[in-house]
C-alpha cells in the first residue's frame, strides 16, 4: 500500500511567527500555515496560530528555552528534513524572525544539502516591535541615529565582545537573551560612565503575560526585581527609552524614596 504522504513533494518554509501577539504574524505566514502537512514551531510561537494550519496538519513543539534543551538545533534540523520527505509540506515556524538570532539560516542550509526547496517568509522582530509597542522608538531625531541587535550572552556563556562595543555607542542597544547577564550589562554601561542612561526590560513583549520595567541604568537590576520580571524578556538601553510614557513618573517616585 502506498502511503498517502508520499505522494506530496516535499517542500520546507521557515516562517516568523512575529513577537508573540498572534495577529503580528504576516499574512503570507498564514497563508503558509493553511497549506502544512506538518509544523514545526518553537517555545516563544503563540500556539493560537496552530489553529491556521489544517487539522490534519502534525503539529510539533520543538522549543528550546534558557536552560532547556531538549531539542538540539542538529535534532531539529533532521526532523524537519525527515517531516518534508515523508509528509510533503513542512512549516518550520520560528518566534520573532527566522534570521535575528533564530538560526534560520542554518536551517536553510541543512534544507539545501538534502534537496528540498525552502522559502522563507520574514517575521516581525521582538527587537524592533516589542519597544515599540511601547512607544519606544529604537531610532528617533535628537536622540538616536542607530541601533544595536545584540545577543546577551555567546554560545559559551559569556558576554558578547560586540555587547561590550556597543555600550560605548550613542546608540540605542536593544539586547536579546539578556536577562540573566543584567547585572553585568549594566556593569559595562557604567564603566563608560552611563549610570543614568534610560533602560527599560521587557518581559513577554505583546503578550496578554507582558510586564516592564523602565528606569535607568543604575537602578533597573532592582526594578527588574520589583516587577517580578523574567525570561523571556529584551534589554533596551539609550535615551529612547526616555520617550516611554511613564519614564519620568518612574524615575520620580524612585528618587523620592
Amino acid at each position: 500500500m502506498i502511503n498517502e504522504h508520499t505522494m506530496k513533494q516535499p517542500k520546507i518554509t521557515l516562517a516568523g511567527a512575529g513577537p508573540g501577539d498572534a495577529e503580528l504574524i504576516t499574512l503570507k505566514a498564514v497563508k503558509a500555515l493553511n497549506t502544512a502537512d506538518v509544523v514545526l514551531y518553537d517555545a516563544l510561537v503563540n500556539e493560537e496560530l496552530l489553529g491556521h494550519a489544517p487539522a490534519s496538519a502534525v503539529k510539533v513543539y520543538v522549543g528550546k528555552r534558557s536552560g532547556d534543551h531538549t531539542y538540539s538545533q542538529d535534532t531539529v534540523n533532521k526532523l524537519m528534513v525527515d517531516y518534508a520527505l515523508n509528509y510533503g509540506h513542512v512549516v518550520r515556524l520560528k518566534g520573532g524572525d527566522p534570521f535575528v538570532f533564530g538560526r534560520g539560516f542554518e536551517e536553510l542550509e541543512y534544507a539545501a544539502l538534502h534537496h528540498i526547496p525552502t522559502q522563507v517568509i520574514p517575521g516581525i522582530s521582538s527587537s524592533i516591535s516589542v519597544p515599540e509597542l511601547q512607544h519606544i522608538p529604537v531610532t528617533h531625531r535628537g536622540l538616536s541615529e542607530s541601533f544595536w541587535v545584540v545577543t546577551g550572552t555567546t554560545a559559551d556563556g559569556r558576554i558578547s565582545n560586540d555587547l561590550i562595543e556597543a555600550t560605548k555607542s550613542k546608540a540605542t542597544v536593544v539586547v536579546l537573551m539578556g536577562i540573566h547577564k543584567l547585572a553585568e550589562i549594566t556593569e559595562l554601561f557604567k564603566n563608560e560612565g552611563k549610570h543614568h542612561l534610560p533602560a527599560a526590560v521587557i518581559q513577554s513583549g505583546s503578550t496578554t503575560n507582558e510586564k516592564v520595567a523602565v528606569g535607568m541604568v543604575d537602578n533597573i537590576v532592582e526594578l527588574v526585581k520589583e516587577n517580578g520580571i523574567t525570561s523571556p524578556a529584551l534589554l533596551i538601553f539609550g535615551e529612547v527609552v526616555s520617550l516611554h510614557p511613564e519614564f519620568q513618573i518612574i524615575n520620580d517616585a524612585v528618587n523620592a524614596k
